[in-house]
């Protein structure tokens, strides 16, 4: 009997040493195939806009395709849960936003997801300061004037949002409560069509990231008021903040991060941090993304937690501010 059990744990162990080498070298060998990056919101929008020039230095550096996979719907749900339930392999990863990572976390109570337990953080990509555009034909180009206007007339103008509960939609909540100001919320499927109707003039006021917005404005298609971020644009230097223009205190950015699958190996999580640092270093593409207006922010994967966490409280004070039941 005992040659028998010691038999057994000999093979046991042997087993153990096989798996485990076996483990080793398939995380030496990543990646052994291209890699899919899943962007919870569809083509043409200011995720696209980020990534698509990183995309082919994180190719080169990975000596691996990188292939987008845009999955829009339910504000990000859908993408973001497609890769909590992935496996854990680093072969399909996350562009994580503000909106998926913080913030429908705090007003969806039955999330597919959890966004501490169900990922491996990996780095953070960008700050995107957002801005505070109107449709040319507003009667206010200040910030001084846009609150002006709103108490003249209360619940006369409008603003449009990707939907109920997005970045957009919190952060023109906070500017009204801020301000003291009544305007209206239109909520759009997505930030594609409520930009369009802006652009029209259907709307007047959408809070938008600046690399989406900066080629409307530039064609002279929408004007913009304020940025609603800490500092100013390094794209738009000459346009103040909205803190700097009435409403100290006020600060509204978003964010895009890297995540992987939780229990995603270390040395897999390792090496594609290195390589999204290294396409956010590069002088061009640092230069090109400034130019969007959004700011390049590599990280640790223990500062992206860390980030995280702090963003989480900066959106639950926001929520009590605003209340829920205008969310």
């Amino acid at each position: 009997m005992r040659a028998g059990a010691w038999r057994i744990v000999a093979c046991w162990a042997l087993s153990a040493a096989a798996t485990a080498s076996a483990v080793q070298a398939a995380e030496s060998a990543f990646p052994a195939k291209p890699v899919r990056l899943v962007l919870t919101y569809a083509p043409g929008g200011s995720t696209d806009a980020v990534m698509r020039p990183l995309v082919p230095e994180m190719a080169q550096s990975l000596g691996q395709p990188v292939v987008i996979d845009n999955r829009g719907g339910a504000g990000g749900v859908l993408g973001t849960e497609l890769v909590a339930r992935a496996v854990p392999d680093g072969y399909t990863i996350l562009l994580g936003t503000s909106a998926g990572m913080t913030i429908n976390p705090l007003l969806q109570k039955n999330l597919p997801y959890d966004p501490v337990r169900d990922f491996a953080p990996i780095s953070l990509v960008v700050i995107n300061p957002q801005m505070l555009v109107a449709a040319p034909s507003l009667p206010a180009n200040t910030i001084a004037e846009l609150v002006a206007l709103a108490r003249a007339k209360p619940g006369s103008l409008n603003y449009a949002s990707p939907g109920i509960g997005s970045p957009n939609h919190m952060g023109m909540e906070l500017l009204k409560s801020m301000a003291r100001i009544d305007l209206v919320h239109v909520p759009y499927r997505g930030g594609g069509p409520a930009s369009t109707d802006l652009i029209g003039g259907q709307v007047a006021l959408m809070f938008n990231s600046v690399p989406s917005m900066i080629g409307y404005l530039k064609a002279g298609r929408l004007k913009a008021i304020a940025i609603g971020g800490a500092k100013r644009s390094p794209a738009m230097p000459d346009l103040p903040t909205v803190a700097e223009s009435g409403l100290p205190g006020f600060e509204y950015a978003t964010w895009y991060g890297l995540f992987a699958p939780a229990g995603t190996p270390a040395p897999v999580i390792a090496k594609l941090n290195a390589t999204i640092g290294t396409a956010l270093r590069n002088p061009e593409r640092t230069q090109q993304l400034l130019a969007q207006g959004a700011e390049p922010s590599p990280s640790t994967p223990a500062q992206l937690r860390e980030f995280m966490a702090a963003e989480r409280e900066r959106w639950m004070r926001v929520v009590k501010v605003i209340g829920p039941g205008q969310l």
